[in-house]
């Protein structure tokens, strides 16, 4: 891949990391954790598709539809695995 296409999908990738933070909200490092996930589901996304020779929207050497995919995945699993209270109270 050139340095353009991996500019473009890290653009995307942080688009959607970042339009997913607006609408769960959260801090700054919640931010920062939304742009890392988007990105990792991003490159997963864009090696299933190179594997399994699946094509969803095609922009050039990158596959957009399944790296938005696997953007999605990772950043709902994500904000489940964060919002997971661990807290618990003793019963004595």
């Amino acid at each position: 891949m050139t340095i353009p296409i991996l500019i473009i999908a890290l653009l995307i990738s942080w688009f959607i990391g970042a339009l997913f933070h607006t609408l769960r909200g959260g801090s700054g490092w919640r931010l920062l954790l939304y742009l890392g996930l988007s990105t990792l589901g991003f490159v997963i996304g864009q090696g299933i598709s190179i594997w399994l020779g699946w094509h969803l929207l095609i922009l050039g050497a990158l596959d957009v539809g399944v790296g938005a995919i696997g953007c999605l995945v990772f950043l709902a699993l994500g904000d489940w695995l964060i919002r997971i209270d661990t807290k618990k109270e003793s019963s004595v």
